[in-house]
């Protein structure tokens, strides 16, 4: 991003109402949410991983209703539900842990869900891009990275080999974590927090069926199962906000109080709209 920005490449920050305080908390918490979820793959098993990365979905409906008053239908909780317990199915198989790294676990799913919930109502709300607000956190999140490194990975990076071959790996997959992060936020500012949480659902669903089909690799028939049922939870709860993107009213179409009158409409208690229906 530094690169991108040297070039004049980096659209520029919206005249929003973004204090520095909602800025710095957003880098913290992106920080927590990277720096806890690697910890937590190192002490726990993926399948508890896996856990409590679900467990992320219905903190955030609690917290968008707690801070926003924000309400998710029956049919929607129905939805995200099934994904739920599919992608349980389909990936939980272990739940090896210790005492620290459940702790760690459970440590994560809030600044995950804050995140997630922060990154989305900024860019909507605020006419953030991603990639502004990216370079605006950026910097706060490394300088905490860094700062936890003692307390959760020691020694850490003093105790990495770094050869050739391991910072070529390194740099690769630092820049695949940069498409990641910035298609992520892509995401967030065109849907919602609990739509990304499920299309990183799918994508492990997609990612599990994939490999069997193109691989051969066996996750087992109760797995396959869990994946396909998952993938029918994601199309019902696309469905159902597709369907209610489509029932919101459109403003252009609106525009029959801001015509004029018809005096002889008003004489007669009559209101002609723009369209010619007549109301009584």
């Amino acid at each position: 991003m530094a690169i991108l920005n040297s070039f004049a490449l980096l659209p520029a920050s919206p005249p929003s109402k973004s204090t520095p305080l909602s800025l710095f908390t957003l880098g913290v918490v992106m920080s927590l949410s990277t720096g806890l979820a690697n910890v937590s793959l190192k002490y726990n098993s993926v399948g508890f991983y896996q856990m409590a990365k679900i467990a992320v979905t219905p903190s955030i409906v609690l917290a968008e209703f707690i801070w926003y008053k924000k309400k998710v239908t029956f049919s929607k909780v129905v939805a995200l539900t099934v994904v739920s317990i599919g992608v349980a199915i389909a990936t939980v198989t272990d739940l090896q842990f210790s005492l620290f790294g459940a702790c760690v676990a459970v440590a994560w799913i809030i600044p995950s869900a804050v995140n997630k919930i922060l990154w989305s109502n900024m860019q909507q709300q605020e006419n953030w891009t991603a990639l502004s607000l990216m370079w605006k956190t950026t910097p706060i999140t490394l300088l905490f990275l860094v700062s936890m490194i003692p307390f959760l990975d020691p020694p850490g990076v003093l105790a990495f080999h770094w050869s050739f071959n391991n910072t070529s790996a390194i740099l690769v997959s630092a820049f695949l974590g940069f498409l990641l992060q910035w298609s992520g936020a892509l995401a967030l500012g065109a849907t919602s927090a609990i739509s990304h949480v499920v299309l990183g659902q799918f994508k492990t669903c997609v990612i599990l069926l994939g490999s069997c089909y193109l691989f051969g690799s066996n996750p087992g028939t109760i797995s396959i199962i869990g994946a396909f049922i998952a993938i029918a939870g994601m199309s019902f709860f696309t469905y159902l906000n597709l369907r209610d993107k489509k029932q919101q009213p459109q403003p252009g179409l609106q525009v029959s109080s801001a015509l004029p009158k018809s005096k002889l409409s008003e004489g007669n208690g009559e209101i002609r709209d723009g369209f010619g229906t007549e109301t009584v």
